[in-house]
């Protein structure tokens, strides 16, 4: 995988935020280590796993911060934004199904006047088993409401998989708990007048554990934060 053009590159955290992901977690970090240019860590937010992910983590090369119990994702990463130590953030998620190879790409997307680049799996490719029917549909349902809504023309709006630079971030307001995290960030840098911009990447299926995500409850939440966000509720 070619580095980034940018030789001057700010430094980069990948964040993951996790929970029981120890059957993936170790090779995550390592390609992470691996393939990001400009690297200052590997965050994971252990988000009181009780498989041992913390210490595979840890082994792997990561730095973790540990949560003794459950709070869910938007929570994990909003941690995550604040430990982080790099001028760069590059969120992805702990299951495997994003790759790590490809962060380079975002990265170099990155360019002056850009303040976060998502890794869209719809202008890319879902391998078979990486999404259901029904998110799938789900998701293009919450695209057409953010689009509507914010003006916008983001293909997909709650990909985890993205780099973003941390000061955009700054006097944003971010109350997601679950997994609404991610249109919370989306919503809060587009109503700042941040630039966002989408690359194509791949989504591979889940090889370890299940999943957390309740597509009725989850996304009947991801609806809410986006529609409140826009009309000053939230």
């Amino acid at each position: 995988m070619a580095e980034p053009e940018n030789s001057s590159l700010p430094s980069v955290s990948v964040v993951i935020p996790t929970h029981n992901e120890a059957g993936t977690i170790a090779e995550i970090v390592r390609q992470a280590l691996a393939h990001t240019p400009s690297i200052r860590e590997v965050l994971i937010i252990d988000d009181g796993s009780s498989d041992g992910t913390a210490d595979v983590a840890r082994e792997a090369g990561a730095r973790v911060v540990r949560l003794d119990v459950n709070r869910g994702k938007g929570e994990a990463m909003r941690i995550g934004i604040v430990e982080a130590r790099g001028e760069l953030i590059a969120f992805l998620d702990g299951d495997g199904q994003d790759d790590p190879s490809e962060i380079p790409l975002l990265l170099d997307a990155l360019t002056p006047g850009v303040d976060m680049v998502i890794g869209s799996r719809f202008l890319g490719r879902f391998e078979d088993g990486s999404i259901t029917r029904l998110n799938h549909f789900g998701t293009r349902m919450l695209r057409a409401t953010l689009n509507s809504l914010y003006r916008a023309s983001v293909s997909d709006p709650i990909a985890g998989f993205r780099v973003l630079r941390k000061k955009a971030l700054d006097g944003c307001r971010l109350n997601a708990k679950r997994y609404d995290i991610e249109v919370d960030i989306l919503c809060a840098l587009l109503e700042s007048g941040c630039r966002v911009v989408e690359i194509p990447v791949n989504r591979y299926p889940r090889t370890y554990g299940n999943t957390d995500l309740a597509s009725f409850r989850d996304g009947s939440r991801i609806f809410w934060r986006i529609v409140s966000r826009r009309a000053g509720l939230a």
